[in-house]
């Protein structure tokens, strides 16, 4: 894939693709970080080329219909005391070449019949407003969409933005020749959606460290009672196979309550003496002391998911310490997905993490394959 500093932009239109979905609130952004982090793509694409044009969509409207509520107007008003720019948001294809303005933004591309079945039709009207396409937006990197994958495959010329291209060279740190030991801590509630990834994972790395709701489906595949914990009998097999392929590091003690209330009392428990009526919601010390020498010792460490129930205060010890370990090691870490990132601000450690990853489902992806679509990407008629 060629990166933006390869392709010559100057006099070119660039239409570049990025990720502008922010959270608003009647109407006004309620977090910049997005829009900000976009910011150095946008100048240096301003600086060399004739004309920009940028797309992104923003939340989730009925596709075909437009929806004031998730119209792109208040990011279009914020880029432009940004830049220093009019803004312009452009509803219609053929209004893009009669515009004046250095920049362009195209209303959310939700907005059009065909975005998501990745409409040949549509990616093709996407392509022929520009001389160069630019994917700069990782969070949907993972979706075969027309704004992502069908444009690049019929623009003249395309390319990654360095946002892009961070993300996949770190991650690809963690993948490609990786600094061993290579620990990999999985969490969250359900082995089926990270299914792939603990299989991938199984057989990249060293240690594959496992909490939440994934942990106790692991300690029913070691022939452990969990009381009325939650887990997925049907992938317990699977969990085994898993474990004759990697050490999976499953908990030797955890805390458990009778029911999962913010007044519930826990106790630490061996996992050899769980009851029927408990349930677990955390790790126990024991466990988070043999964690936490891993990780010590790790040189990667790759990290998606709670350790335990980390909303309530009493169980979140686990997702504490493990995130203190993370932050404390002198490993190469990259960190992604939602509730991941939400530790990492709880628990203020951003800065000791080497990598954070901007999209969940395309982090997951990442990790599952070891690629993405949007990367795969096969222009017809490049030059």
């Amino acid at each position: 894939m060629l990166t933006m500093d390869q392709v010559n932009m100057r006099n070119q239109r660039v239409l570049i693709r990025l990720d502008l979905n922010v959270p608003l609130e009647s109407g006004m952004i309620t977090s910049f970080i997005r829009i900000n982090k976009a910011l150095p793509t946008l100048k240096k694409a301003l600086s060399i080329a004739k004309k920009v044009i940028v797309m992104s969509h923003l939340g989730r409207p009925q596709e075909g219909k437009f929806e004031k509520r998730y119209s792109l107007e208040p990011i279009a008003k914020y880029l432009g005391e940004k830049l220093d720019l009019t803004v312009s948001v452009c509803s219609s294809f053929s209004e893009v070449s009669d515009m004046v303005g250095k920049l362009i933004l195209l209303e959310n591309v939700r907005f059009n019949q065909g975005e998501k079945s990745n409409c040949e039709k549509l990616s093709k009207k996407y392509a022929s407003l520009c001389d160069i396409f630019v994917m700069d937006a990782f969070a949907t990197a993972h979706r075969e969409q027309a704004s992502t994958q069908g444009v690049a495959k019929y623009a003249s010329k395309a390319c990654i933005g360095p946002l892009l291209q961070k993300e996949i060279e770190s991650l690809n740190k963690c993948f490609d020749n990786p600094e061993r030991p290579v620990s990999a801590i999985v969490g969250g509630s359900k082995v089926s959606s990270k299914l792939g990834v603990l299989e991938n994972l199984s057989q990249r790395v060293d240690y594959l460290i496992v909490g939440g709701g994934i942990a106790n489906t692991f300690l029913v595949a070691a022939n452990k009672k969990i009381g009325k914990s939650l887990y997925e009998e049907k992938l317990v097999k699977r969990a085994k196979k898993i474990m004759e392929l990697v050490e999976v590091v499953v908990p030797m003690d955890v805390v458990v309550a009778n029911d999962l209330l913010d007044t519930s009392v826990g106790s630490i428990k061996m996992v050899d003496n769980i009851h029927s009526h408990e349930m677990i919601l955390d790790l126990g010390p024991a466990t988070l002391e043999k964690i936490s020498k891993i990780l010590k010792n790790s040189k990667t460490i790759i990290w998606n998911g709670p350790l335990g129930v980390f909303e309530i205060e009493q169980f979140s010890k686990g997702t504490k310490n493990v995130s203190l370990a993370v932050a404390e090691s002198k490993a190469f870490s990259a960190a992604g997905g939602g509730d991941t990132i939400a530790a990492i601000e709880k628990y203020n450690i951003a800065r000791d993490i080497s990598y954070i990853s901007t999209g969940g489902g395309a982090f997951l992806k990442f990790l599952e394959s070891g690629s993405l679509p949007a990367l795969k990407i096969h222009p017809e008629n490049h030059h």
